[in-house]
């Protein structure tokens, strides 16, 4: 029965899609970013669709049952203050820029040097958040189809190429406002269920009111505060976030939208959590078989509960996956090849480039996938390597004239350069086994395991400040000895003025 009503349900989806592909017309701006056409309630559900996805959702309970209640917590937190922020300080201001993807504004601020850096990193670390999604459903369809792990990866890319080749943002709208109906309704009957059956008690040390998850190392309030803040602001330059902004019909639409957005995301996933601690009692030993809150609904909840429950973490899963796969996309056909970048509009051979490049980026996710079984980890991941690298000339960048090009590749390098090190000599990874590519070495321990976001975040704003207030000194020096000469010389030296704001000047 599980099994037919999610099935009926990932049909409804391919349909929505290829429905979808009706509104796209051949036009890539409809395909991208919808035709900026939509609505603050719109975009909403596919922003809230980010942190109710497998990948978070699982996440959000996996970590909340092995390490406690505020270790789940931390993902739909961070995302809920990325959004809070993305409201209040940069919505308004993307939107009037009037770029496709976010590499536009580097190149618009930075040049194109730091437009190919800002590509190649965006689609890096989405190639992550991507990856994390795929285990989900993996694991999904190997719990409740019986076929394998790699199976269940390999059955998953084709449904989500469809709707996604065919509809593009339309496609991700339409199932995003899907999902979140469906999911409102799933959580709501999950925590009644969990409830009023078995409760909603925490074992000792994993409960909510167990603050030492915030306040002391040993509890994992490191990790715990690494993961609120690599997602808080690592995920302000998340490519298919800015892609939501950017198809909203006004900058008060984009604005509205990020704060209807974050409060959802508290509301839908915090719950989860508490349900998710309080499973660790009822499923016992079998924990260990997969993520907890499939083995939850597939062993003790009653049919009709878990068929709408995996519909909805599936419909936002697939939601995502269409995102990330389009914003990916884009920014490979439009920032790295610059296909017809000289037309005054956008091109089908742009549309179709960008359909194709889908196909690539579903590949290299599903390797990821296959080599690091994880969920909430490749999530947080992925945003954490943004943090590291583009936060700092993105902020900056947008509110700040002083640094140019040298700045913000000094907070690039610099940054990611102490992430990536600490990354490989790191033997876990938010408090994970690193799986992925760690190098055997006695100098750093565990123990950093957490600190290093904050210590490469720190890093890259510390390169952009010197570099950015350096170059301005070296200006002024440099004008202040063109002056006495021309002093003495008695001709006029015009003085150099600083790089214009370009988004603020648009």
């Amino acid at each position: 029965m599980i099994v037919a009503g999610v099935g009926v349900c990932l049909l409804v989806l391919t349909a929505s899609g290829l429905v979808s592909a009706r509104r796209v017309r051949g036009d890539s701006a409809n395909y991208l970013v919808a035709g900026r056409s939509l609505s603050a309630g719109l975009v909403g559900a596919v922003l809230v669709s980010q942190a109710v996805d497998s990948n978070a959702t699982l996440g959000n309970a996996d970590l909340a049952a092995t390490f406690g209640w505020w270790a789940g917590a931390a993902l739909p937190i961070g995302l809920a203050v990325c959004l809070l922020l993305m409201g209040l300080f940069f919505a308004r201001r993307m939107h009037r820029a009037d770029v496709v993807t976010l590499p536009e504004f580097f190149r618009r601020r930075f040049g194109r040097g730091i437009e190919l850096s800002a590509s190649a990193l965006t689609v890096a670390s989405f190639a992550l958040l991507l990856a994390g999604n795929l285990v989900a459903l993996g694991f999904l369809l190997e719990r409740f189809l019986g076929v394998s792990y790699t199976v269940g990866i390999l059955l998953t890319i084709p449904v989500a190429l469809l709707y996604t080749i065919t509809g593009g943002m339309f496609a991700s709208v339409y199932t995003g406002v899907a999902q979140v109906a469906i999911n409102v309704v799933g959580v709501i009957a999950l925590v009644i269920w969990m409830a009023t059956t078995h409760g909603l008690d925490a074992p000792d040390g994993l409960g909510a009111g167990n603050l030492e998850q915030l306040t002391s190392a040993d509890s994992g309030a490191v990790i715990n505060w690494a993961t609120i803040i690599a997602l808080g602001l690592g995920n302000l330059v998340a490519i298919d976030l800015m892609q939501r902004v950017f198809s909203s019909r006004s900058p008060g639409t984009a604005q509205r939208a990020c704060f209807s957005a974050a409060t959802g995301i508290l509301l839908f996933c915090l719950p989860l959590s508490f349900v998710a601690i309080a499973a660790v009692t009822v499923v016992g030993d079998a924990a260990a078989d997969g993520p907890i809150l499939y083995t939850l609904l597939s062993d003790h909840a009653p049919v009709w509960l878990a068929v709408i429950v995996i519909s909805g973490l599936l419909a936002a899963t697939l939601t995502t996956v269409s995102g990330v796969l389009l914003s990916t996309a884009s920014v490979l056909v439009r920032n790295v090849l610059r296909l017809d970048a000289d037309a005054p509009v956008m091109t089908p051979r742009v549309l179709t480039a960008t359909r194709l490049a889908t196909l690539p980026m579903a590949a290299i996710a599903a390797v990821v996938a296959l080599r690091v079984p994880q969920t909430g980890i490749l999530l947080t991941l992925s945003f954490d390597l943004l943090l590291a690298s583009l936060v700092v000339p993105f902020a900056l960048g947008l509110y700040w004239q002083r640094g140019g090009a040298a700045a913000a590749a000094a907070a690039i390098v610099v940054g990611i350069g102490v992430r990536l090190t600490l990354f490989v000599l790191t033997p876990t990874i938010y408090g994970v086994e690193n799986t992925l590519l760690h190098v055997p070495n006695d100098l750093v321990t565990a123990s950093v395991d957490g600190w290093s976001t904050i210590w490469a975040a720190a890093a890259s704003l510390t390169a952009y400040l010197v570099v950015a207030l350096l170059s301005r000194r070296r200006v002024a020096e440099d004008v202040t000895e063109a002056a006495a000469e021309d002093t003495a010389g008695g001709t006029a030296v015009p003085v150099p003025s600083p790089e214009p704001d370009l988004v603020g000047a648009r």
